[in-house]
């Protein structure tokens, strides 16, 4: 009995979601709730799970192709495992069966096999690996999950199969994806020169690659174009003495992670001088509404992520409320499954207020913009040793420079400036974050 595999809810207001990457090929062997897709939604990655033990019998929908939610991806033929759990697990009965079971496994029908190889899954690295050699996709087998061909596996082939590249060197493992030299006089080892592949475009050639955007980046660009035209951004900049949080952090960092298991990092010093700031100008915590302005007295503060999908900002609830290794766990938490697509839409909405660390990249000054229907984000950047004068000389401090975009609408220069003077006062004076001063 073969089970259609449908696109779950995934969100009231979400009505279509791109596929991701196949976990399972065609023709696997599942086990029931084992995932066998990821589909991503404008928010998150999710998975879908196999409704029965049984084999993946056929793939509708490739990944990078959009469906809505509710429409059947995939098949899932359930009598073919229940029928083989039924069979005894015990050793062959022959020698002559298994290659005879792998000869009928290995041959599928003209039309399986046409459907199944329509479009060859290659990374775009994997591409240009495959031009420098000589070689095509077919050639290649895929070592990854989801059937993908990586330019490790293209590098790995060429290199047990002796294949050079147009230099005449023998191939190395290498990350460089940007050049594409001519493989003329490339050669399998075995094989005449006649028989050897065709050689790929000239060195310098130019190329173009289409990449459809995926859900999530569409979903960023639109709300980064709203913020732009529905709001009145303005960007007010001062820079902060990190000597004493430094300071602070070296003293009592090993001791930190010894008692809570995580690492003390900086963010949670201004996640707690960021609700101290916004306490005392709750302008910038607000948000327009309509004709409205609507003001909080909670913090839920967005913390910007980077991911391979792409900018996400997962959501502090309650930050007041939680210590500072509470945040520093929280944080890194949202960094490892943002990696591993594991947020959830539910984690990726609200948010009063959103601190971006473009920092961590070696950004030393940037506009962030607000999140709608937020009326602020805080953008943290690089730290570095600069001269500066104290007390009538002229010594070198670890600085950093902080940014606040705001939305001139509802929070004016005054409550932009001081909200950034306080912030700079605590960070310089962490005492007082004890204190609520």
């Amino acid at each position: 009995m073969s089970l259609e595999l449908k696109v779950p809810p995934v969100g009231e207001s979400v009505h279509e979601v791109q596929i991701g990457q196949w976990l399972k090929h065609e023709g696997d062997r599942v086990e029931k709730d084992q995932p066998l897709v990821e589909i991503e939604t404008d928010k998150a990655t999710l998975e879908v799970f196999a409704p029965a033990a049984g084999e993946l019998s056929k793939i509708l929908k490739r990944e990078g192709e959009p469906c809505e939610v509710g429409e059947v991806i995939g098949y899932v033929d359930a009598i073919a495992q229940s029928s083989e759990q039924k069979q005894p697990s015990e050793p062959a009965k022959s020698s002559a069966a298994a290659p005879q079971a792998v000869s009928k496994q290995a041959q599928p029908s003209p039309t399986e096999s046409s459907k199944s190889n329509d479009v060859p899954w290659v990374t775009p690295s994997a591409r240009r690996a495959l031009a420098r050699f000589g070689l095509t996709s077919e050639e290649v087998a895929p070592t990854a999950v989801g059937g993908r061909i990586r330019e490790e596996d293209v590098v790995q082939f060429a290199r047990e199969h002796s294949i050079e590249k147009a230099d005449g060197r023998h191939a190395p493992v290498s990350n460089d994806a940007a050049t594409t030299p001519a493989a003329a006089n490339t050669t399998v080892a075995g094989e005449s020169p006649t028989q050897s592949a065709p050689a790929p475009a000239a060195a310098g050639a130019r190329q173009e690659e289409i990449v459809p955007m995926s859900l999530l980046r569409r979903r960023i660009a639109t709300r980064l174009v709203e913020a732009q035209q529905t709001a009145a951004l303005l960007t007010t900049f001062n820079e902060i003495d990190m000597s004493a949080v430094v300071a602070l952090r070296k003293e009592h960092r090993d001791t930190f992670q010894e008692q809570h298991g995580t690492k003390l990092g900086f963010m949670s010093f201004f996640v707690k001088a960021t609700i101290e700031s916004l306490k005392q100008f709750p302008q910038v915590n607000s948000e327009v509404r309509e004709t409205s302005i609507v003001y909080r007295n909670y913090f839920d503060i967005g913390i910007a992520v980077s991911s391979g999908r792409g900018l996400v900002v997962p959501v502090l609830r309650d930050a007041q409320r939680m210590s500072f290794a509470e945040i520093e766990r929280a944080i890194a938490d949202f960094s490892a499954r943002a990696e591993a697509k594991k947020l959830t839409p539910e984690e990726l909405e609200g948010g009063t207020f959103t601190i971006s660390n473009g920092g961590v990249f070696g950004s030393l000054l940037s506009t962030p913009i607000v999140n709608p229907p937020q009326s602020g984000v805080l953008g943290l950047h690089a730290i570095e040793d600069r001269p500066v004068a104290r007390a009538g000389q002229v010594v070198i401090r670890p600085m950093m420079y902080v940014a606040l975009t705001y939305d001139h609408r509802v929070v004016d220069g005054r409550e932009a400036v001081g909200f950034l003077r306080h912030l700079k006062e605590i960070i310089e004076e962490p005492a007082r974050m004890l204190l609520e001063i």
